[in-house]
């Protein structure tokens, strides 16, 4: 086949997006992708800033204060964005079920919450890594709160994201401006976390009265039962992304841990700009979950041919950005953190094609194996590369400081990549 066939021959998004019937598909894709962008774009335009006004080891404080909340993040999301969403796509005609599903999913993660500020104030009161610098982290805490009350899940299980990603990106906006009014040298550094929690507190609370307005059926305090049920529903999701974590945030804690602040700053520049291509997958996967859950329950056969056509076309535009940002890597870092982001112009190479693989992960893991009831499954796998990089970011940061650091990512996520691959075309699911 001649290259320009093989191009001709991949699917584009506009083949598979383009009949009638997914109209609303598309449309909650791009809300989708405002809200992604008000979470990680705009914190991206304001780090490369950040970077230049507080310093290195200041910007590391602050990235390893994130890192430290979003462990309680982990807790209060727990899994209820698949399972929640899923439940309200199932009953989205029935808005008393759907009452009663919001009433369960709030209460219960207001109840983490407590226990999550608990043991955060116990933290700060036994350990001096976290008494020195103990508002960052109370700050930081805020943005737990707008995550509590923004009830993502419900508009994305009734695909209806218009309004609600417009108004965080609004609100978000703001306090990302309010930033770069506001810190002027080093010893503004707590305005960060503050203007961050107050922006995700905002954003939450509009959420949360928009939800409420909608909603016809009045909330009742949901029985012990049905919190329960709801924890034990979404309790593989939550193991799931709390082995996620083990790669990914436990990462940032072990170099703060072993090195120093300004280590994990060069750590934190180079991952937080893979990490703005990788949450290109974040709208696609978020839309996408509640259209692949009903579509799966119509066909099988239809829903894997979709998902192989797609997983190809995003699979190949996210190859070629990968490769376009490990050839430019150092000029990408240059123009935009300067020379104070030199050091992490490796980091930035050895993680470059992190974001196709998460492409392929969420595809084959997210989309086909959740879907279609494996959550079991997708959880050992994830499981078992969390346990092998805790072992191996350890021993490789010891070794290699943030360097060590991004290859012990690298080969997770070509692990995980490899055993997601390997059971989806080794079963039912068989995409390839």
């Amino acid at each position: 086949m001649s290259r320009l066939n093989f191009f001709l021959s991949v699917p584009t998004i506009g083949k598979i997006f383009g009949s009638r019937d997914n109209k609303r598909l598309v449309s909650n894709f791009l809300s989708l992708s405002v809200l992604q962008g008000a979470n990680y774009i705009l914190p991206l335009i304001t780090i490369p800033y950040l970077v230049r006004v507080l310093g290195v080891d200041r910007f590391g404080l602050i990235s390893f204060a994130v890192a430290t909340i979003a462990y309680f993040q982990i807790v209060i999301d727990y899994g209820f964005n698949l399972t929640a969403t899923r439940d309200i796509t199932i009953n989205r005609d029935n808005k008393r079920k759907i009452s009663e599903i919001f009433s369960a999913i709030i209460t219960t993660k207001f109840i983490l919450t407590l226990l999550c500020f608990v043991v955060l104030v116990a933290m700060v009161s036994l350990f001096s890594k976290f008494q020195v610098e103990k508002e960052v982290y109370f700050l930081t805490f805020l943005i737990v709160i707008g995550q509590v009350i923004f009830p993502t899940w419900l508009f994305q299980g009734m695909e209806s994201m218009k309004v609600i990603a417009l108004l965080n990106l609004l609100s978000k906006g703001l306090f990302t401006i309010l930033i770069f009014v506001f810190v002027r040298n080093s010893n503004d550094y707590l305005f960060v976390p503050l203007f961050t929690g107050m922006g995700s507190a905002l954003s939450g609370i509009i959420a949360l009265v928009i939800s409420l307005k909608w909603l016809d059926f009045p909330l009742r305090l949901p029985s012990k039962d049905l919190i329960i049920f709801q924890l034990k529903d979404a309790w593989h999701i939550f193991i799931t992304n709390v082995s996620v974590s083990i790669y990914t945030i436990t990462v940032v804690m072990i170099l703060g841990i072993l090195t120093t602040n300004e280590i994990v700053g060069y750590y934190a520049i180079g991952f937080k700009l893979i990490g703005a291509m990788k949450s290109l997958n974040g709208p696609i996967s978020q839309s996408l979950f509640p259209f692949v859950t009903r579509k799966a329950q119509q066909s099988k056969a239809a829903t894997l041919k979709f998902l192989k056509k797609l997983t190809v076309s995003l699979g190949f535009l996210m190859l070629l950005l990968s490769a376009i940002v490990f050839v430019f890597s150092k000029e990408i870092v240059v123009i935009i953190f300067g020379l104070e982001g030199t050091k992490s112009i490796e980091v930035v190479r050895i993680l470059a094609i992190v974001p196709f693989l998460v492409t392929l992960d969420t595809m084959l893991g997210t989309l086909t194996m959740i879907v279609f009831n494996k959550k079991k499954e997708y959880s050992r796998i994830i499981m078992s590369a969390g346990v092998i990089n805790l072992i191996m970011s350890t021993v490789l940061i010891l070794l290699y400081n943030h360097i060590g650091a991004s290859f012990a990512v690298l080969i997770t996520e070509i692990y995980i990549t490899l055993r997601i691959f390997l059971y989806t075309n080794n079963n039912e699911l068989k995409v390839f």
